[in-house]
């Protein structure tokens, strides 16, 4: 089985495509249904499911998830119901798709296809993937292999708040600041980061990865800053591969 079906869930939408594994790359268009608010598992295995039925998929399903993801289970809660802490995100899912579902952290899963397929190619020093959405989302590489579940944009920040309180795409758009404004803030971030990893290269992916020209001479670092290539479709293509990687049938 060449073509996975990928799904990447969002604190505010959950969309998913079905996967040329071997190019990394969407084979057709994108689907889309909207988080349901509250986030809660029953109200989000639905949207899954529904995913899942528009593309009258049947087979393993890669899901890219908000959370540090431990064998399958939710270990935190940042942007979506308190109550996925302890959840088994495999089985409830899977249970309402009727498909194997293999769960990984959502910016782990984007990253790893940036690696793979994108800007990330080559690079054996050390990479920050960072997605720009609702909060931050990280992914560490070292010499091409990640590091999973670093959580980033939780960086305790000013006035004892998270760094994705203050320079996420969420935070812009709740502050109703300017996208330079915002930029002289995520560029503070970046710093921020570059004191404490050193890093060869950034990757920003993300929404806000879309609009890297209109900010990019606002970002000053020694590592290199990229867009990721990969854009927004990086989430979906990195839960397929992650699919692919974990499951046990004849693909």
């Amino acid at each position: 089985m060449q073509h996975i079906l990928g799904i990447d869930v969002g604190a505010s939408g959950i969309k998913g495509a079905v996967v040329d594994i071997a190019h990394g790359k969407l084979q057709g268009e994108r689907f889309r249904v909207p988080t349901p608010q509250p986030s809660t598992p029953k109200a989000m295995a639905g949207a899954f499911s529904e995913i899942v039925e528009f593309f009258n998929y049947k087979g393993p399903v890669g899901c890219g998830f908000p959370t540090i993801v431990k064998n399958g289970v939710a270990n935190s809660a940042a942007n979506i119901d308190k109550t996925w802490i302890g959840t088994n995100i495999e089985k409830v899912f899977g249970e309402a798709c009727d498909c194997p579902v293999f769960a990984t952290n959502d910016a782990d899963a984007a990253g790893v296809a940036e690696m793979r397929h994108g800007k990330g190619r080559d690079e054996n020093g050390l990479v920050v993937f960072i997605t720009i959405g609702t909060g931050l989302g990280s992914a560490l590489f070292y010499k091409g292999e990640l590091i999973p579940n670093t959580e980033l944009g939780h960086l305790l920040w000013k006035h004892g708040k998270s760094a994705e309180a203050w320079c996420s795409s969420g935070a812009r758009s709740r502050l109703k600041i300017s996208r330079s404004e915002w930029a002289e803030r995520f560029n503070e971030y970046l710093n921020h980061l570059e004191l404490l990893l050193s890093p060869d290269l950034f990757i920003l992916g993300g929404g806000e990865s879309k609009a890297f020209e209109q900010y990019k001479h606002q970002l000053m670092t020694q590592a290199r800053v990229v867009p990721a290539k990969l854009l927004n479709n990086a989430g979906i293509i990195g839960a397929a591969d992650y699919a692919v990687e974990n499951y046990k049938g004849e693909v």
